[in-house]
């Protein structure tokens, strides 16, 4: 027993009415707060870049991020960000960390209040949060735990899935589109046996209409799938956002050394350079980077929000990296995309970031990457 159970103002049994009878419905008409954020259009002949976002920047808190995480934030994480000019985090969840002996409807305030201490720190800072379940119930693509469900199939993933949801926006609600976003899940994976294009679409406008029917002007973000790197098209009509990824060659990114690389033991990852790195076949510079991002671009001019909510690199090399990441920031830019650096601090971030060749400033005790923070501060 983790402590006491929080009440959300609805039973169990409520709950599973309502989501049978909203599950027959899909959610056809713009969030209002979505429309809110809307900015001025920006001129030019070529596809429009996205307008119905303003281009946050930032990086994502993982401090509750797997099952065993404190919900530690700290508040000088927020100040800093605000001080270099940053406005938008977003907070990758684990579920299991607000909810009492492995049962989804049991939910568990103390770890709720870890959730709102993060949103008042943004609030506090005028960082907008963007709250974001990297494991909700039934998907992650963290294997650190077995689901005891398939979301994307079960209806008893589903069901828990809007629940907690519903729980969020009957949790957040007045609060508004410009402080606080909803993210529902992380990298939905490629269109398999285990996920469809239909299953997606189905979790996604059921999800959307249970948080709709407790909150109609929450800002909702859906992550495109095969881990974030396609957009869906299919929901243009929903009145949502989408979120992309920025790791994009992942040999690059992901280095992996001299290592075995999955599932073709023996063969070691090219070594990464910029431009022109060479993954299965293919050969990475600025203009294939400008067509792998040609369909957000799309999406973006069918009036459709779209965000970069991870990226980055572990730094294989850091002059390699800041070659790569200055491609992959100034095409974002061009299509007014925002991001978020998959870390502030550690492996990826700013700070403490673990490399042997990056020739660190001291800022209150952190090694600061000072080339990565400025390149970031000029987009």
């Amino acid at each position: 027993m983790r402590g006491k159970e929080v009440s959300t103002g609805i039973t169990r049994r409520d709950f599973l009415r309502a989501a049978a009878v909203g599950s027959l419905v899909a959610a056809m008409s713009p969030g209002l707060g979505y429309t809110e954020l809307a900015q001025p259009r920006t001129p030019g002949g070529r596809a429009k870049p996205q307008t119905r976002l303003p281009r946050w920047r930032g990086f994502n808190l993982q401090e509750m991020l797997t099952t065993k995480s404190e919900g530690r934030w700290r508040e000088d994480d927020f100040l800093w960000m605000r001080d270099w000019g940053f406005d938008f985090v977003r907070l990758p969840l684990c579920y299991t960390l607000w909810i009492e002996n492995d049962d989804p409807y049991r939910l568990y305030e103390p770890g709720l209040a870890k959730v709102d201490a993060a949103v008042e720190l943004g609030r506090k800072y005028g960082i907008h949060v963007n709250v974001a379940f990297h494991r909700g119930p039934g998907y992650s693509v963290n294997e650190e735990r077995k689901e005891p469900y398939n979301l994307w199939k079960d209806q008893a993933g589903l069901d828990a899935f809007c629940f907690h949801w519903t729980a969020f926006a009957k949790r957040y609600k007045g609060i508004s589109p410009s402080e606080l976003s909803f993210n529902l899940i992380n990298e939905p994976a490629a269109a398999v046996a285990e996920m469809t294009r239909g299953d997606h679409e189905r979790v996604i406008r059921t999800t959307v209409a249970a948080i709709r029917r407790v909150d109609p002007e929450r800002l909702i973000i859906a992550d495109g799938v095969d881990w974030g790197t396609v957009p869906c098209s299919e929901l243009a009509d929903l009145g949502i956002a989408q979120s992309s990824r920025f790791y994009t060659p992942h040999t690059l990114t992901h280095y992996a050394g001299a290592g075995a690389v999955e599932g073709q033991p023996g063969k070691a990852w090219p070594e990464p350079v910029w431009p022109g790195h060479q993954e299965w076949g293919r050969t990475w510079d600025r203009k294939a980077l400008e067509q792998h991002y040609r369909p957000w671009a799309e999406l973006a001019a069918q009036g459709i929000g779209v965000h970069c909510g991870e990226g980055g690199a572990y730094r294989p090399r850091h002059g390699v990296i800041l070659a790569w990441l200055r491609d992959v920031m100034e095409i974002l830019k061009s299509h007014n995309i925002g991001y978020a650096l998959w870390r502030f601090r550690g492996p990826c971030g700013i700070l403490d970031s673990e490399a042997d060749d990056v020739d660190y400033e001291d800022f209150h005790g952190h090694k600061l990457d000072r080339k990565l923070l400025a390149l970031l501060q000029e987009f």
